[in-house]
């Protein structure tokens, strides 16, 4: 099984992809995990990215695309995955169909998260507050920029993906054990 999950920053993407990895032993692939740990390593690309990321704004296709080739061909995803953050614009779904037609692999769903943005801001806070791990990116000016650049460069996607009948849409506002049960009904 193959999906993507879609949502704002805060959305609750990743705690569902949890769900679903441990349900359908798939791997999640997570390009902001992914960037994370290049910064964190201190990678000529973690040092290129740390920069976008502390602003907000979005890493270039062409490094994300890229990255997520090199990752979908591993043994680890045979069984399947859920790409949790990509695509992000218009130009990296084209792309991702483009290097998945290539590997003769396919997408089963993609799924949005639907979420309200004052909660999101509140979620955040909540997280950064409670979480022993800090992001850098958990702060609400920063916050803020990855929702406007969200709205600005994924919007196409979820219209992209609408228009190609794979897009379906979940109620985030619930508790995540509803958003959960939500998912799995899709899946079934």
């Amino acid at each position: 099984m193959n999906l993507i999950l879609f949502g704002p920053p805060g959305a609750g993407k990743g705690t569902q992809a949890e769900v679903l990895i441990n349900k359908y032993k798939i791997v999640q692939i997570s390009t902001g995990d992914m960037l994370r740990e290049e910064v964190k390593l201190g990678t000529e690309l973690g040092k290129a990215a740390k920069s976008i990321m502390d602003k907000g704004d979005l890493v270039s296709d062409e490094i994300i695309i890229s990255m997520i080739e090199k990752r979908i061909i591993k043994p680890d995803c045979k069984n399947g995955f859920i790409l949790d953050g990509f695509p992000r614009t218009l130009k990296q779904a084209i792309d991702l169909d483009n290097i998945l037609n290539k590997l003769d692999i396919h997408i089963d769903k993609v799924i949005e998260i639907d979420v309200d943005e004052d909660v999101l801001l509140k979620r955040i806070t909540k997280r950064a507050l409670e979480s022993k791990i800090s992001r850098d990116d958990d702060n609400s000016e920063i916050l803020k920029n990855r929702i406007l650049v969200y709205k600005k460069d994924t919007l196409p996607v979820l219209e992209y993906y609408k228009n190609l009948n794979k897009l379906l849409s979940i109620d985030g506002m619930q508790n995540v054990e509803d958003v959960s049960k939500d998912i799995q009904k899709i899946l079934t």
